[in-house]
């Protein structure tokens, strides 16, 4: 029982704490008109009641007090609720607007007050159409009594400003009905219904000194969407109304049998309403989304840390009072590589909310920009931008990223099966000799080249000069009987020997005479009719022979010429002879010799002098043919090459790169160097320095298989696929043949055709038929010209390597712009990190690059690697 009173003593002081007193009154009275002042207290009928009528107003009656009750029941749940009225007509003693007292209830223990209405007072007549509308006739309605307005909340606004428009009825007759509504089409604005009563209700309001019955039809937000004297176009509608007809003479008894009221239409309209429309001052932030009024921004990404490819949003949020509703989305500028797709706008409890959708496709940690939204702020008169906070994205590899963009290969095999890959990587390092060379070094053009190429002219000129003398000699006579002089006399003196050993006195002397004669005209080329002692002793001495050596010779021909008629002296006589004449032939000789030797002692000298610089250049040549490599590697860097070897075989990719670069910084490079150099960075996960390398190897040396499939292979993990600018197939097939060998191996084939083309050369100049001299032409000609090619590709590579030209982008996100700054120009393209790129130009710390399709932009400088 206790339970059940404390139950109804707590609902009881609930239901006071609860109670609360509503206010019914007209807003608008006329002087002479009566009114009812209503007050409703809900719940608990209260204990005691006061309200005090104030001087103004006279209490003509009341206070009448009412009650009711309900219960409802809905899902078995009983509710009920009271109603207590208190009821006073009051008529008003002056114009004006009053407040009426509050009255005051006490409910329990509590006292409830009730508001304090206000009422306006207008003079007597205002209302008397209103008061009793039954009494008007057709011929009584009139403008004033019956009428529609467009009422808007302001008339001067800025482009995109909202404002409110309600279509309002203002009335004193008798409406039953409406037809025919037709609302503005509000051309220039933005509209939409802010209310829309399914019921048409009124309230007592004042317009001027007069009292109507004013009801809202229809509330619209407006939005002007152009600037100017922009013209609202008038809404109508047709109102049916009961008036009373006019009264005619006639029997007392009309009344009874005929309708004194009557339904007629009259249709109403609203004027014209011209907005004046500012427009927004220019000009506008480029943040400037369209927003007019005062909001807020926020922003948040449903994912900040995710995979490669996987996908995430950005929400931005806008909130506060203005166009909401025509806000455009702000711009988002996300980091490159990030695939955005079409943003997603809607409204949620009174916000604007922007999704923008998201896929990054490249690793790494990024940050998305603080989204500025910019709008214009009535109040203040100016644009405000509001910004969010920068987002961190955290981008980590996907298990797709470590896959090579290309399929699985597949290779004919011979009986007709395809032999399919079950995986694809790089080939394995080099471990045998790398063949170190100092950096940049080629044989073309090096000391050692130029050496040979000298020889090789100098030898050439030797042997066609010698050629050429040698002709001249067999082709002058008398000048072979000079050389042969020497020879002829010593044959004759043998067969005089010959008579010697036989004691054939007159024979002997003969054969030594001739012997004698005929050397000197041989040597001389004395004829026969000059061989007189006089002319052979003077010959004899302008050609330098000793005056002892002169007279024995001369004595020897008069005891030849005794001889001849003189009696048998002897053997001993004809050996004596026989050896005097040896030894004068010989002294002679030997005398000419001397001469000679001395007109060509500075040609013999220089000769000699420079055999030791040609035996020095030649084995240079011998040791820089391969490119100038070394004889041996030194300890230091084969100790290096060994140690990267064995990190290489361990997997210790790391160790392994850091031996070779050491090798690399030390002056000495190759292709193999740089290949392993390129294998480890591979491994490593490095793509962009794996492919710098071998781009590296490749430059030194054009034909490293190695090299040429690993970049192949690298290339394969790329992001980007730029198609080349088509290539003239004729200089295609000169590249592909330049590449195909080694600027040094070039530059040896060129020395093997040059020299052809000398010997060839000699060919045509001393060539003894007309078939061996049009061969030496054309087959020199055209050894000149291959040679010469070579020569060119040689040169071509070397000038390809010193190039700067070539760079590899190493960021794994670089965006390219129109301009080099961050702040002028636009974004063109994005690139990623292994793309190859031609360098053009540089400014501070900008490179102007072109991809391989003749497109062009500013990057970074620290972005890119030159080859």
């Amino acid at each position: 029982m206790k339970k059940i009173i404390a139950v109804i003593l707590s609902l009881l002081a609930a239901a006071a704490a609860f109670a609360q007193i509503s206010v019914q009154v007209p807003s608008a009275v006329a002087l002479d008109e009566q009114f009812n002042l209503t007050f409703v207290v809900e719940g608990t009928k209260p204990s005691s009641f006061d309200w005090q009528c104030p001087s103004d107003f006279q209490l003509v009656w009341g206070p009448q007090t009412g009650s009711s009750s309900s219960i409802s029941i809905v899902n078995g749940k009983t509710t009920r609720s009271t109603q207590t009225s208190y009821t006073y007509v009051l008529m008003p003693r002056k114009e004006g607007t009053f407040q009426l007292p509050a009255a005051v209830a006490k409910i329990g223990s509590k006292t409830v007050s009730s508001s304090s209405p206000s009422v306006k007072v207008v003079k007597s007549g205002a209302a008397s159409a209103s008061s009793n509308p039954n009494q008007q006739n057709a011929y009584s309605i009139s403008g004033e009594d019956l009428f529609m307005r467009l009422e808007v909340s302001k008339q001067n606004v800025v482009l995109g400003e909202p404002f409110t428009a309600s279509i309002r009825l203002y009335q004193r007759v008798n409406i039953i009905g409406y037809e025919d509504f037709r609302v503005p089409s509000f051309d220039g604005f933005w509209s939409q219904v802010a209310a829309a009563p399914s019921e048409i209700q009124f309230k007592r309001e004042t317009l001027g000194d007069a009292i109507y019955n004013v009801a809202t039809i229809r509330s619209y937000t407006l939005i002007p969407q152009q600037s100017g004297e922009v013209v609202i176009d008038p809404a109508e509608l047709v109102c049916v109304l009961r008036v009373r007809n006019r009264s005619t003479a006639g029997s007392i008894l009309d009344s009874f049998f005929q309708d004194d009221y009557s339904s007629i239409r009259k249709r109403v309209a609203t004027k014209p309403t011209t907005i004046h429309v500012s427009a927004l001052p220019q000009p506008q932030p480029e943040s400037f989304c369209g927003g007019v009024g005062k909001f807020a921004l926020k922003t948040m990404v449903a994912r900040d840390s995710l995979a490669t490819h996987d996908a995430s949003s950005l929400v931005v949020t806008v909130t506060g009072k203005g166009n909401l509703a025509l806000i455009q989305a702000p711009k988002v500028k996300f980091p490159p590589d990030f695939e955005a797709y079409d943003v997603k706008a809607s409204d949620k409890d009174g916000a604007k909310v922007f999704e923008y959708p998201f896929i990054p496709r490249h690793y790494g940690d990024f940050v998305i920009p603080p989204v500025e939204f910019s709008y214009y702020d009535i109040s203040a008169g100016k644009y405000v931008t509001v910004s969010g906070e920068p987002i961190p994205i955290k981008v980590s590899r996907s298990e797709s990223d470590l896959q090579p963009s290309a399929g699985a290969q597949v290779f004919s095999g011979v009986a007709g099966r395809d032999v399919r890959n079950l995986g694809t990587d790089i080939r394995y390092i080099f471990t045998g000799n790398p063949g170190l060379r100092k950096s940049g070094a080629f044989f073309v053009c090096s000391t050692p080249f130029y050496v040979l190429v000298a020889l090789l002219i100098m030898a050439a000129v030797g042997l066609w000069l010698g050629l050429r003398k040698m002709a001249a000699r067999r082709a002058d006579i008398a000048g072979e009987r000079k050389r042969t002089a020497s020879k002829m006399a010593r044959g004759r003196l043998a067969r005089a020997g010959a008579f010697l050993n036989d004691n054939l006195y007159t024979a002997f002397y003969e054969e030594l005479h001739k012997a004698l004669l005929g050397f000197v005209a041989d040597k001389f080329g004395i004829e026969a009719s000059g061989q007189d002692k006089e002319t052979i002793s003077a010959r004899l001495g302008a050609a330098g022979v000793p005056q002892a050596d002169v007279d024995e010779f001369i004595g020897l021909l008069d005891a030849c010429e005794f001889a001849r008629y003189a009696p048998d002296a002897g053997f001993e006589a004809m050996d004596a002879h026989y050896k005097s004449a040896l030894e004068v032939i010989s002294a002679i000789d030997e005398s000419m010799k001397k001469k000679r030797f001395g007109r060509g002692a500075a040609a013999l000298a220089a000769l000699l002098l420079m055999l030791p610089f040609a035996a020095n250049g030649q084995s240079s040549v011998i040791s820089s043919i391969d490119g100038v490599i070394s004889s041996e590697v030194e300890k230091s860097p084969a100790s290096l090459w060994q140690s990267g070897v064995d990190a290489y075989a361990a997997g210790d990719w790391a160790a392994a790169r850091e031996s070779w670069t050491a090798i690399l910084e030390s002056g000495q490079e190759s292709a193999p160097l740089l290949t392993n150099i390129g294998a480890a960075c591979f491994k490593e996960g490095d793509l962009a320095h794996a492919i710098l390398y071998f781009e590296k190897a490749l430059k030194a040396d054009p034909s490293y298989a190695d090299a040429k499939y690993n970049l192949e292979f690298a290339q394969t993990f790329l992001k980007d696929r730029i198609e080349s600018v088509p290539e003239f197939f004729i200089a295609g097939w000169i590249r592909a043949l330049r590449c195909g060998l080694a600027s040094n191996v070039w530059a040896v084939i060129f020395l093997v055709l040059f020299a052809l083309a000398l010997g060839l050369l000699l060919l045509f100049l001393l060539g003894g038929t007309t078939a061996a001299r049009k061969t030496g032409f054309f087959a020199g000609l055209v050894a000149l010209l291959l040679s010469l090619v070579c020569l060119g590709f040689s040169l071509r590579l070397r000038a390809d390597y010193r190039a700067n030209t070539s760079a590899i982008v190493v960021s794994p996100v670089s965006v390219a712009r129109s301009a080099p700054d961050n702040n002028s120009g636009t974004d063109l393209f994005i690139l990623h990190e292994g793309t190859k790129v031609r360098v053009l130009d540089s400014v501070g710390s900008w490179d102007n690059i072109e991809l391989a399709d003749g497109r062009q932009g500013w990057i970074l400088t620290k972005e890119i690697e030159i080859i």
